[in-house]
């Protein structure tokens, strides 16, 4: 074998390693980070190892690189000597061109569409190779990190925390959805709990002028029809004034006592069966709340605010409506929070928070200033509106079309098309 068929074979193999190169760098930066973990979790070792490269990318991209351009280099080196040797000084003109198209065709382009397409397949394929590699160019990958950090340093570029913050999370969450992989359920359901620690228990509670609650002076007669005929098993007592709650009665403890005494109420004490009342402050994220419902084996909560004022109730469902949404039993009072018209319009009760509505129907109205709809156009408007005023904020056209005292209970909302913003 003459010189020139050495070279041949030895720009073939470099032309084969930096293919290798450039799939693995590919792979390994594209493939599902949560598919690897699942992998490692059932004991795949090439999995293991695939997860170790990728928690230090910086190194695996630096090892990566050198191996890449080193064979890249070799190989239109040797192609220019080989030119060289056979067409004269021309032989660099021909070989530049030919590397360059050869390069860019088997060495880029193709592995690396190869490695996009079966990312994961490709990644635990190659990752014992690349361990190896990473081991043995660590002290030039070292060196490199160093100088690029103490660049980065000069230029007041600052390392960034790689975790996935919510946001991120959320972004992913969104794409899936937008590329069909999420149904709309599925992504508010997840989007639902990722809110969990940012949604106060104030936004979901049942407000205290809504609240259905018990006299604890109250006739017992009195009492056990009103339990009887509530559609809640959990109710709050008070004493003399409505936010004076002392004590929760709970449908099956009452229940249970008057089966004790075979149906007789007389000389029953209802505080003997009664609850202590558990307060807990608005301010309360409804993942920190949930969590105390855990730890206190308990459904039901009071809710305060900073100057121990009744503001309302949370229970157990509330939170897991965040997520799942709407949850109604056979003894829930139907309440139609919504309706649609055939304009795009929707006749929304003033009560219905803003996130339910953006949920429903893929809106964005703001919630940071205010939970209920009719809370926001009190807020933008600056005043209690009067049924028939008419605002436009946010891309929307709100319509009050009903009103009760200072309170607006009943509005239409319309969304506005770019055509109409742009008369406007």
């Amino acid at each position: 074998m003459g010189v020139l068929e050495i070279f041949i074979v030895l720009i073939v193999i470099f032309m084969i390693f930096s293919a290798v190169f450039s799939g693995s760098e590919t792979a390994l930066t594209a493939a599902n980070r949560s598919k690897i973990h699942a992998l490692e979790l059932s004991g795949n070792k090439r999995a293991a190892k695939v997860s170790a490269l990728m928690q230090d990318r910086e190194r695996l991209i630096g090892s990566i690189l050198i191996g890449n351009n080193l064979f890249n280099i070799a190989a239109a080196s040797m192609a220019t000597y080989a030119f060289t040797l056979v067409v004269g000084e021309a032989g660099v003109i021909y070989a530049t061109t030919a590397m360059t198209v050869l390069v860019v065709i088997f060495a880029e382009v193709l592995p690396k569409t190869y490695a996009i397409r079966h990312a994961e397949r490709v990644a635990l394929a190659v990752a014992p190779f690349m361990k190896i590699v990473v081991f043995i160019a660590w002290p030039i990958t070292h060196a490199l990190q160093t100088i690029v950090l103490f660049t980065f340093k000069i230029l007041g570029d600052r390392e960034e925390n790689l975790t996935a913050s919510d946001e991120e999370i959320r972004g992913t969450l969104a794409l899936y959805k937008h590329e069909g992989g999420l149904v709309k359920n599925e992504h508010a359901m997840l989007d639902g709990v990722l809110d969990l620690s940012q949604v106060e228990v104030s936004e979901v509670m049942t407000h205290r002028r809504t609240m259905e609650t018990i006299n604890a002076q109250d006739d017992i007669q009195d009492i056990i029809e009103a339990v009887l005929n509530s559609p809640f098993t959990r109710i709050p007592l008070y004493r003399e004034d409505s936010d004076n709650i002392v004590g929760v009665l709970h449908a099956k403890n009452l229940l249970r006592e008057l089966y004790r005494r075979e149906g007789s109420s007389e000389g029953l004490d209802i505080m003997e069966i009664a609850t202590e009342p558990w307060f807990v402050p608005d301010t309360t994220t409804l993942n920190e709340q949930l969590s105390a419902f855990r730890e206190r084996h308990a459904h039901f909560a009071l809710v305060v605010d900073e100057y121990s004022t009744l503001m309302g109730l949370v229970t157990l469902e509330d939170i897991l409506e965040e997520i799942v949404g709407e949850i109604e039993d056979e003894h829930d009072v139907a309440v139609a929070d919504t309706a649609v018209a055939e304009d795009g319009s929707i006749t929304v009760e003033g009560a219905a928070t803003i996130r339910d509505i953006n949920r429903e129907f893929d809106w964005h109205l703001p919630d940071d200033e205010a939970t209920t709809i009719a809370g926001l156009v009190i807020h933008e408007a600056q005043l209690i509106p009067e049924v028939g005023q008419i605002f436009v904020f946010h891309g929307f056209r709100f319509e009050v079309t009903a009103r009760q005292r200072n309170q607006v209970t009943q509005l239409r909302v319309t969304p506005i098309g770019n055509e109409e913003r742009q008369k406007g």
